[in-house]
């Protein structure tokens, strides 16, 4: 199974309301696919977080780059987004939060996103 999990910074507050508009449209577009094994997110101020389990990295790559929802949100990262970290691996079951966010924070790819 493939894990994704990804880490956001909000540029401001504000932006919560943002987020939370395209990550309660990204997940219904998770949930219809297939390959869809699990999808959850936690976050409180500037911080937030989504962890998503796939049959297979192909799976993931297909929801990540296909027109939908998180498409759409991915136009618009650089004016709701600070900061994105991603890290994907294979494992045998989604980890909890605590782990994931271990992770993501020690192994994750940074995308720093400038003003």
């Amino acid at each position: 199974m493939t894990i994704a999990i990804t880490y956001i910074r909000l540029r401001s507050l504000w932006h919560f309301f943002q987020l939370s508009w395209h990550g309660l449209h990204i997940m219904r577009q998770a949930k219809a696919l297939s390959g869809n094994k699990g999808f959850q997110n936690t976050g409180f101020g500037y911080k937030h977080y989504t962890l998503t389990a796939w049959s297979d990295e192909e799976a993931m790559r297909q929801f990540a780059y296909s027109d939908g929802a998180h498409k759409e949100a991915m136009k618009q990262t650089r004016k709701i987004a600070r900061e994105i970290k991603t890290y994907t691996y294979q494992a045998d079951a989604m980890p909890g939060w605590k782990e994931a966010k271990r992770l993501v924070e020690e192994k994750g790819k940074v995308f720093r996103i400038s003003d």
